[in-house]
């Protein structure tokens, strides 16, 4: 069965972190060649598009202002699309620094804030025409994970998606270019909240917007295996994103391009299989 007759129902977002503290690369790509070089190598993999972020949204994470993120996004945006015309998505929740990105050459805005971060961040996404990603999370990175509270999990981030999503059309943002993400791991308890959160997927997927979902490395996978470190957290967010693609999810964000493109490739080979 050749590869080209079981085409890849999943697109695997590669992760470009130019920050000092992302939590599982954080400092490795903060210098503007290192960076490069990895989006060329996320490239070489196999990824079908690339997430650049300039500031760490970990938990706990400390702000770094708008002229900063800028200077480090931009230039390698630029650089990234000299070279390649492979989709690139900022990852930001200031207006001004999704202005820059795209006109550096992204042509996605993902915001973790669901373009609730600037009192202006809805206009500019529709002013911007790009695609924009509207992510849950609970609070804000500095504080998120401080005892996050829900009744419902996935009932209550498909309400605020659903919310978010009709805020961007109302705004002028085109109803195809949204895409929604649940946002494992923001402001929501280790495995209290992610577990019946990824478990209840369809029920995200069923909104109707293509879903991105970010599960690479994330922390909940060390707790089920003995707190693993980040990089030793490949086995789990294989499993997390397959899981995901089950669900019928759109796109995953993986730092492990290769591995994930391999392990969806061979899902997808057993489900479209017959006998």
């Amino acid at each position: 069965m050749s590869d080209q007759s079981v085409p890849r129902a999943v697109r695997v977002m590669g992760i470009v972190n130019v920050t000092a503290d992302s939590f599982s690369d954080g400092g490795r790509f903060l210098d503007a060649q290192a960076a490069l070089t990895q989006a060329r190598r996320l490239i070489a993999d196999g990824a079908d598009l690339l997430d650049v972020g300039g500031e760490s949204t970990r938990p706990g994470a400390e702000p770094v202002s708008a002229e900063l993120e800028i200077a480090r996004v931009a230039p390698l945006i630029r650089a990234i699309r000299a070279e390649s015309a492979i989709p690139i998505s900022v990852d930001t929740m200031k207006p001004q620094v999704a202005r820059a990105a795209i006109e550096a050459g992204a042509g996605m805005w993902n915001d973790v804030t669901a373009l609730r971060h600037g009192p202006d961040s809805l206009e500019v996404a529709a002013e911007l025409g790009c695609e924009v990603v509207l992510m849950h999370m609970q609070g804000e990175p500095r504080t998120m994970q401080r005892e996050p509270r829900y009744d419902d999990v996935a009932a209550e981030v498909a309400t605020f998606l659903q919310a978010r999503a009709e805020a961007a059309v109302a705004a002028g943002v085109a109803r195809e270019k949204i895409w929604l993400d649940p946002g494992v791991g923001f402001g929501k308890h280790m495995l209290r909240h992610n577990l019946p959160l990824l478990h209840a997927l369809d029920r995200i997927t069923a909104l109707g917007f293509p879903v991105l979902l970010g599960v690479s490395r994330k922390r909940f996978i060390g707790a089920l295996d003995g707190a693993a470190p980040a990089d030793q957290r490949l086995g789990g967010s294989i499993a997390a994103a397959l899981w995901g693609a089950q669900a019928g999810v759109a796109a995953v964000r993986a730092h492990d391009v290769r591995e994930t493109i391999q392990a969806l490739k061979v899902w997808q080979a057993i489900n479209s299989a017959r006998d």
